[in-house]
């Protein structure tokens, strides 16, 4: 018996934090939105498609492979929605949503989903079972769904420029700089990425190599968005970044570039079309997932690291 009175099974469980991510599935049919909904025997409810963290994951990671299991579709995430969370009985969850367009597949009923029906925004916002559900659905539909996504990248780490003999230009990635390069694949690939841009800096290009390994194809060299180019001149990279995200023919975009680039060129972009940044501290290898408009920035959410972590 402890000092409290309360025997050790008596005791309440350690508090713990568990992590969860899913998307609202979308697709377009006959030139009308419809959203993928899911039912669970298991629990006889109709949700949107989620499920729990792995280990060696990043909730990116587990967005796209939930989908999947649970629906049988590929997707393309876009812009991120919204976090959710609630109690359990021993702690409290959180999942992380994004909008996530079907680029093909096959439902399947497997022994979590045994229905997926495609509905109308207002038939799924009457079906969900939950209220939590049914807010990630109408942040989804706060803006429109065909956005331009672009991700712009900080390079990853390549060591320190007082050790290194040569030209600051070339100075390559080190070991962790081409850990977090390869862990940029399934990054930029869940986010659809179509086509690479990079400063001309050897640490920017080479963060973008094992990427553009996987695609096939070139990097496209953006002479604007290097330090020395944006000191000199800042006009010409603002030019760009948003001549880039005005594609609006389903290419999507990475560029990667420097720590004295970004966040002055963020700043600017936010302030000139009105929207407010998360907090960002723009660490080696974090990506900005931007979402535009006609060339309007009118999304942005922050990734601190490539590479899975615990805190999220």
């Amino acid at each position: 018996m402890s000092k409290s009175g309360k025997s050790d099974s008596q005791k309440s469980a350690p508090a713990r934090t568990v992590w969860a991510a899913g998307g609202v599935l979308w697709r377009r049919s006959k030139g009308t939105v419809q959203i993928g909904v899911v039912h669970r025997p298991r629990y006889d409810d109709w949700t949107l498609p989620k499920g729990k963290l792995d280990a060696g994951e990043t909730l990116i990671d587990t967005a796209v492979r939930e989908i999947d299991e649970e629906t049988g579709h590929v997707v393309r995430l876009g812009r991120l929605l919204t976090t959710v969370s609630y109690d359990l009985p021993h702690g409290r969850k959180h999942v992380r949503y994004w909008s996530a367009e079907s680029v093909g597949g096959r439902f399947e009923a497997n022994h979590e989903v045994d229905e997926l029906d495609w509905l109308s925004t207002e038939q799924a916002a009457d079906r969900l079972s939950y209220r939590l559900d049914r807010s990630v659905l109408e942040e989804f539909t706060r803006l429109p769904v065909e956005l331009t996504t672009l991700l712009l990248v900080r390079h990853a780490r390549a060591g320190s420029r007082s050790r290194y003999r040569g030209e600051d230009r070339t100075r390559p990635l080190d070991a962790v700089g081409r850990e977090q390069a390869r862990a940029l694949v399934p990054l930029l690939s869940a986010f659809g990425v179509t086509e690479l841009h990079s400063a001309n800096p050897v640490r920017c290009v080479e963060t973008l190599a094992p990427t553009r390994d996987r695609l096939g194809g070139t990097i496209i060299e953006e002479p604007t968005l290097s330090e020395a180019a944006y000191a000199d001149d800042p006009a010409p990279a603002r030019a760009r970044i948003r001549e880039l995200a005005e594609p609006g023919d389903g290419r999507v975009r990475a560029v990667c570039s420097q720590g004295k680039v970004i966040p002055p060129l963020m700043q600017w972009w936010a302030e000139h079309d009105g929207l407010t940044l998360p907090k960002a501290r723009n660490r080696k290898g974090s990506v900005w997932v931007l979402s535009a408009l006609a060339g309007t920035l009118v999304a942005a959410d922050h990734i601190d690291s490539p590479l899975p972590r615990l805190d999220h």
